[in-house]
């Protein structure tokens, strides 16, 4: 199939608005007019509970993983190098969708979870890595910026000193640095307020927010 077309089908699948669909369908609001205005997993746990936030957090990370998987419909030798780099730019254009969604006037989400599960569908062992200290740190602060931020930064760390013999091409490399890099500036106004202590926590085992007060 056409590179053109599986960018623009990945672009497609990641701009499926998860948060926007469960806060209008099941809970009657826009969620991206409550908490941090943000249609992510993070604000969907804040706003909507921690069921209908892990149900977001999931299906987001699908969205990133199904995309990276069509480039198993491209002419590419699998694992060769323009394959591995044929899954960055899918997963890529996903985070990207997710974002900007087309189904949802351009106004998403931060695309952490969608970047976790491309991530996941290239490399499983550092997701599953990464995923255990995202997890790790969110049971032990319940903050989840602090706990993607803390990801991020160990995904080029796992890749460049522990998994280096299973990364080898540079692309992949460079794309878990660039990671790292964005996720702490895209939370640059989330820093703020951890070192000011006015991060909001997630509420564990806890229903929507608006339900509760």
């Amino acid at each position: 199939m056409n590179i053109a077309i599986l960018l623009v089908f990945a672009y497609l699948i990641g701009s499926i608005p998860t948060a926007v669909w469960v806060s209008k369908c099941v809970y009657g609001i826009d969620i991206r007019e409550h908490g941090s205005g943000n249609a992510g997993a993070t604000n969907a746990f804040r706003i909507l509970g921690s069921k209908a936030g892990a149900g977001v957090m999931i299906a987001d990370m699908m969205k990133g993983f199904l995309a990276v998987k069509l480039s198993m419909l491209s002419p590419y030798v699998i694992l060769s190098e323009p394959f591995v780099n044929l899954q960055i730019f899918l997963g890529l254009a996903a985070v990207l969708g997710h974002i900007f969604p087309i189904w949802a006037e351009f106004r998403g989400g931060k695309g952490i979870a969608t970047l976790f599960g491309m991530i996941l569908s290239i490399h499983p062992i550092v997701a599953a890595s990464l995923i255990l200290v995202f997890f790790l740190m969110l049971l032990l602060t319940r903050y989840v910026s602090l706990s993607s931020i803390t990801a991020s930064i160990a995904f080029p760390v796992l890749i460049l000193f522990i998994f280096n013999a299973d990364a080898k091409e540079l692309s992949y490399r460079l794309f878990a640095i660039a990671t790292a890099f964005l996720v702490v500036l895209t939370h640059h106004k989330n820093i703020s307020r951890l070192l000011s202590g006015n991060e909001n926590k997630v509420p564990f085992f806890r229903k929507r927010k608006n339900e509760e007060n």
